[in-house]
């Protein structure tokens, strides 16, 4: 968690530091550490009742994670259009200003709540709560958080999602996931995004991206895809289906657990 450029307090949390909030005061008056946990806390609290409302309704939450212009709601769009009434998907859009990628999935005919955070650089587990309530999840089989566009905050804040998605563009180097190695460590997948340009960005090595990932001790599959030209979209849309059987699956399981 970034403890000093103050991203900490949103304006899903400020609530709890505002007069009258129950971290107002700590208990030796005003110490920043004490704070901060309490704010951590507070979100990992907000995030595990995200996540079992997620449960409830048979939802798959992804959070999707990257730099600015990775092209995330691109990929968004063109996994609606894959997707057609294969699945319902609903998507929480965050950005500091601008209802701009909100719009974009609305245009494609789905349900798209818009999170404008102001100063801070990531989404929080109460801003998605919020937007929670703006989305009938009776009707959704798949919500997509895209989270702000930042490499380094979005990665220490629990949202309540099912699964991370970090998406690698080519422009951005091969090197990134050495160098933000949290938010890629972190990741149940990751995308090598803009994968048509590999082809003119030759100093863009999927090996090398790869064994980077690798080096985290991360498993993950990664997986290159054009939203552009559809290339690798096929590889992306079984793994969604594939994280919502296992959602559907664990459900089946602890049901029959409880009726034994």
């Amino acid at each position: 968690m970034c403890d000093t450029c103050g991203c900490n307090i949103t304006p899903g949390n400020e609530h709890l530091v505002a007069a009258g909030g129950h971290l107002a005061q700590t208990a030796a008056g005003n110490e920043s550490v004490e704070v901060l946990k309490g704010l951590l806390d507070a979100n990992d609290h907000q995030a595990a009742h995200n996540r079992e409302h997620f449960q409830r309704h048979d939802v798959l939450a992804i959070n999707l994670m990257s730099s600015p212009g990775a092209g995330k709601t691109a990929l968004l769009e063109a996994t609606i259009d894959a997707l057609g009434d294969g699945l319902r998907v609903a998507v929480v859009e965050g950005d500091l200003e601008t209802e701009n990628d909100a719009e974009r999935i609305r245009d494609k005919g789905v349900a798209a709540v818009q999170i404008s955070t102001g100063s801070a650089c990531h989404l929080d587990a109460h801003m998605v709560h919020t937007a929670l309530h703006e989305l009938d999840l009776d009707g959704v089989d798949v919500l997509f958080i895209e989270n702000v566009g930042n490499l380094v905050c979005p990665a220490s804040f629990d949202l309540g999602q099912h699964a991370n998605v970090a998406l690698l563009s080519t422009p951005e180097g091969h090197d990134k996931p050495a160098k933000y190695p949290v938010m890629f460590r972190g990741a149940q997948l990751v995308v090598i995004s803009k994968a048509d340009l590999l082809r003119v960005l030759d100093d863009f090595d999927p090996c090398y991206a790869t064994d980077c990932v690798r080096q985290l001790a991360n498993e993950a599959p990664v997986i290159e895809v054009s939203a552009k030209t559809g290339d690798g979209m096929s590889n992306w849309l079984d793994w969604v289906q594939d994280e919502l059987g296992k959602i559907r699956q664990h459900k089946v399981m602890r049901s029959s657990g409880d009726s034994a």
